[in-house]
Parts: structure tokens; sequence; C-alpha cells
């Protein structure tokens, strides 16, 4: 139950973050500026769907490492935290500044700053997630483990050549 229970919401936080990143994007590439105010306010309102995911998923995945010293779950912990700080720090505030200042009509210059910081942040947040997915299929054996002596980045194995 405990592992089904960290799979959705894992997912839901994973999905909500994307849902957001690409909204914001698409919205600000073909949206007007009162379908931008709209999106950054259902992004706000959304923050209550993602914050008790995210809260969830953490919770249920450090219960379930435990003590591990498991070498995975060390970097799982280690990037969660890494997204943790990132949310806390740089996403909740920039989406009610964002919120306020689209609300305002003040879709200007430094609302593009902000919202391009907001969205790297959102990217760093979504590879490192991603990254856990994967970590989290290996551990479970749904995912095979890269062969001894070869590496994620390793080009020979993803196709692309050496420069």
């Amino acid at each position: 139950m405990l592992k089904r229970l960290h799979l959705i919401a894992a997912a839901t936080g994973f999905a909500t973050i994307l849902v957001f990143w690409l909204s914001a994007v698409l919205t600000e590439l073909f949206g007007s500026p009162d379908q931008v105010a709209n999106v950054r306010r259902v992004i706000l309102w959304g923050l209550l769907v993602l914050v008790p995911a995210l809260v969830v998923a953490g919770a249920t995945g450090s219960s379930m490492a435990g003590a591990s010293t498991d070498p995975r779950i060390t970097a799982k912990k280690r990037r969660m935290a890494f997204v943790a700080a990132i949310g806390l720090l740089l996403l909740v505030p920039a989406a009610f500044y964002l919120d306020r200042l689209a609300s305002g009509g003040k879709v200007d210059a430094l609302f593009h700053l902000a919202q391009t910081a907001e969205l790297a942040a959102g990217a760093v947040s979504l590879v490192l997630m991603s990254r856990n997915v994967r970590d989290g299929l290996r551990i479970s054996g749904r995912l095979a483990t890269p062969a001894a002596g070869s590496t994620d980045n390793d080009p020979s194995v993803h196709g692309r050549r050496q420069a």
C-alpha cells in the first residue's frame, strides 16, 4: 500500500509540475495577457494539489527507504531535498508573485524575467524528479540496471558519438 501511495503521489507531483510548466510556456507564446493571468491563477490554486502530493511522496519515500545506504536511494534523497528547496524558495513564491503581476495586468519585462527563472527552476525539478523515477524503477526491478562498467552518460549506450 505504501509503495502504491508513493507512486500515485510522485506521479501526481511530477504531472502537476509538467502541466504547470507547459501551460505557462504555451500561454506565454500563444495566449493573450488575460489568458496568461488565468493560467497564473490556476497554477496558484494548483499548489493545493502539488504541495500535498510532494509531501506525501517525500514522506512515503523516506519511510520506504528507512536507513538504507543504497547509493540509488541516497541519490534519490539528495535530489528530492534539492527539488524541495527549489520549490519552497523559488517556485512557490514565484507562483504568488507572477499571479499578482499578471492579475494586475503587468505582464512586462519584470514578469518575463521572473517567469524565465521559474521555468528554468521547474525544468531542473522535472529533470531531477525524472531521474528519481528512473532510479525507483531500477530499485523495484521494473527497469533493468545498466551493465557493470557502463554509465547512464556513456555515449555508446545511447547511440551518440563522442566528440
